[in-house]
């Protein structure tokens, strides 16, 4: 199971105690709002770039901003139920704002891991990790899942 952390500050202090005794911390992230194989994949992969996955989870409020008004399907508390359950997952943390750029700021892991649909050169965030000497890597299946296909699938069956 998954440490789910309330307080970024505290998450980044911790991280500092696993980076000094040689641990090297991977940051993904994302909305996480109907898990499907993609995202199993995606984190998986992510792991194997480290030895400690956090996983930044998008707030209710942050990903209706990015996807709107009728997401997400499942709240944050659902969400990170079900991402806490995935073993290769050691650290949770809900954050409010659009991009992963203060959890980066904050946290400083060695490694940022997107999914594959994002190239290296397009990550929003790349400038931070730049600035912070952050590896950037993608990681996990070619995308072939959306949670919006799935949604409009399952919405056009009922």
């Amino acid at each position: 199971m998954a440490l789910i952390c309330e307080r970024i500050e505290d998450l980044a202090q911790e991280l500092r105690r696993l980076q000094a005794n040689g641990k090297r911390v991977v940051l993904a992230n994302g909305c996480f709002d109907v898990i499907h194989g993609g995202h199993i994949s995606y984190l998986q992969a992510s792991r194997e770039c480290g030895d400690i996955l956090v996983v930044g989870v998008n707030s209710d409020k942050s990903v209706r901003l990015l996807k709107g008004n009728n997401r997400p399907v499942c709240n944050e508390q659902e969400r990170l139920t079900v991402l806490d359950s995935i073993l290769c997952v050691d650290y949770l943390l809900i954050f409010g704002e659009e991009t992963c750029e203060t959890l980066l700021r904050t946290l400083r892991p060695d490694v940022h891991a997107k999914g594959t649909d994002y190239t290296a050169e397009n990550v929003p965030e790349r400038h931070v990790s730049d600035e912070l000497g952050i590896e950037t890597v993608i990681t996990g299946n070619p995308k072939e899942n959306a949670t919006k296909t799935m949604i409009r699938k399952v919405a056009g069956s009922a």
